[in-house]
């Protein structure tokens, strides 16, 4: 069973997959692969370079996230364009590691992406969980993780999905705006039901 587990940025998905990691469920990271599609060498990162100039890569020929991201939040038509190129390579690229990890043997797997419903992946699923937090939360912790600006962490806020959408198409919720011993705690029980439907009947 595959698990899609999402929610909007500085929600806490990495913290949240640790926690279910700890207890024996492998996972599956689309932003580590998104990473790996555009390193050096693959043609989607030719592709952006082709398109955008060379402001969006660094010196040494990676790209700079933080300028095609400023680029693209800014136009929601250029987002669409790097959408369309990179989204079909990551998704072949998770299809593959989900089906080694199902192979293992593991009782369920975790696919975690911030655009579960966007972008498709939901369909790759059996379930949607969606960690949720409160928005000023979010702007909060954007701001100091990714050292931007109130009004920045809030445009890219406001490109995800709205809260209210995301919560209405999914199975599970983990509320992750109090502590790590209640998300513990939310996690924990999560675990024993996923366990229950990946038994075989």
């Amino acid at each position: 069973m595959i698990i899609g587990l999402t929610g909007g940025i500085a929600s806490g998905k990495s913290t949240v997959a640790r926690a279910f990691a700890a207890l024996g469920a492998p996972w599956v990271d689309a932003d580590d692969v998104a990473r790996e599609v555009v390193e050096p060498g693959e043609p989607a990162l030719a592709a952006i370079a082709a398109r955008f100039g060379s402001e969006v890569l660094n010196d040494d020929g990676t790209l700079n996230r933080r300028r095609l991201r400023e680029i693209v939040f800014a136009d929601a038509g250029e987002r669409r364009w790097l959408e369309s190129v990179t989204h079909p390579r990551i998704r072949e690229r998770l299809v593959a590691h989900l089906q080694r990890l199902a192979a293992d043997g593991a009782p369920y797997v975790l696919l975690v992406t911030p655009l579960l419903f966007e972008s498709g992946q939901v369909e790759m699923v059996d379930r949607a969980l969606v960690i949720d937090v409160p928005e000023a939360l979010q702007i909060e912790r954007t701001a100091a993780r990714d050292e931007v600006d109130d009004a920045q962490a809030r445009r890219i806020i406001a490109a995800q999905m709205p809260r209210a959408e995301r919560l209405a198409r999914a199975d599970d919720v983990l509320d992750n705006g109090g502590s790590e011993a209640e998300m513990r705690r939310q996690v924990a029980e999560l675990d024993r039901r996923y366990r229950q439907l990946g038994e075989p009947s």
